[in-house]
């Protein structure tokens, strides 16, 4: 059997595993699919073959999955959460389509990328219509208080992510610094879609509490874990461009640890390979070799995994259930990406 067959085979696994998993929620799942095609059929031909190509980016659905299943734990979905399910994925996949601008990134979930397929200008109104889409519908739900909480933590996406474009190229960029930068572009989704699950299921104010934690913690997680498959992955395994952040002179985890304990011969010698954007294919490889060495793997993999229990920890304040059991095996999916 190919390599390629393999990798298919892989993938067609994992989606059977996920659709057992998610079961609970498929219908409501499917509810949010219908409001999120129907928020954004147009009848302009060319604007709906672009949203009709970024559906194809939104993969594992993890940000409604996590907000359908919390409100599940919480006490139960009402109308509200599709609708609300249907608002954090228009937001993260205008938040792929702005981020491929930025990385110069080719492909996505094993498809072209809206800005290699048809340019940075409907790259960028496409994502500007999908974020537009997202404010209409949550002010469509009557909540004052739901589009207070999605413009505040779009406005932490876009902070994270304009702090991560100025520190480009800063390679002595601190471990702090990341953290707050993943904190805003990755987490702050994550959280606010689990706190949404739960403040409209009238859980306690404490349950809404944790659970926004839960899905911050979740996203850090995540964010590692990403940046890991950013050098060591496959991109027949991932289906997107890496080394973007490389090429990006993005740092992250993993060369963050490196250059904080090498010598300074050592880390002089890594900051010059990141830069020779001569040999830039060449570089993920020699990076990735780099950066295998002295347990700095591990460490990120433990790191990535202390967030994972933290999650875990956060979800205590739950009664088990089986939508329980499914946000603590969406902890282990986290850290399970294949390489």
């Amino acid at each position: 059997m190919s390599s390629v067959t393999n990798d298919l085979s892989g993938m067609e696994q994992t989606r059977r595993r996920l659709a057992a998993l998610y079961l609970p929620i498929a219908e409501d799942l499917e509810a949010c699919e219908k409001i999120y095609r129907s928020e954004l059929k147009s009848s302009v031909p060319f604007v709906q073959r672009l949203v009709d190509h970024a559906a194809r980016f939104q993969g594992k659905r993890l940000r409604p999955t996590l907000l359908l299943i919390t409100a599940r734990a919480c006490g139960g979905i009402r109308p509200i959460h599709h609708q609300l399910a249907a608002v954090v994925e228009m937001i993260h996949t205008a938040s792929l389509v702005h981020d491929d601008i930025l990385d110069e990134a080719m492909v996505r979930r094993h498809a072209a990328t809206i800005n290699v397929e048809w340019g940075n200008e409907s790259a960028v109104l496409l994502g500007d219509y999908l974020f537009t889409h997202a404010f209409h519908l949550a002010a469509s739900t009557g909540s004052t208080l739901a589009c207070q909480w999605i413009s505040r933590a779009t406005n932490r996406v876009w902070e994270g992510e304009m702090a991560q474009n100025y520190h480009r190229g800063d390679l002595d960029l601190t471990e702090s610094t990341y953290f707050d930068i993943i904190r805003g572009k990755t987490a702050e989704l994550t959280a606010v879609s689990a706190g949404l699950g739960a403040y409209f299921a009238e859980s306690e104010p404490q349950v809404v509490d944790s659970m926004e934690s839960y899905g911050r913690n979740l996203g850090i997680a995540f964010q590692i874990v990403d940046d890991l498959l950013d050098i060591l992955g496959d991109e027949r395994n991932t289906g997107k461009s890496l080394g973007t952040d490389l090429d990006k002179l993005k740092l992250t985890l993993p060369l963050i640890r490196y250059l904080a304990q090498a010598s300074p011969d050592e880390a002089a010698s890594v900051k010059s390979l990141m830069t020779d954007t001569d040999h830039s294919t060449s570089r993920r490889k020699a990076i990735k070799t780099v950066v295998s060495q002295d347990g700095i793997i591990d460490d990120c993999w433990r790191t990535a995994r202390d967030y994972v229990d933290a999650a875990r920890q956060n979800l205590e304040v739950l009664e088990d259930s089986p939508a329980k059991a499914i946000l603590s095996s969406m902890t282990e999916d986290v850290v399970k990406r294949a390489f």
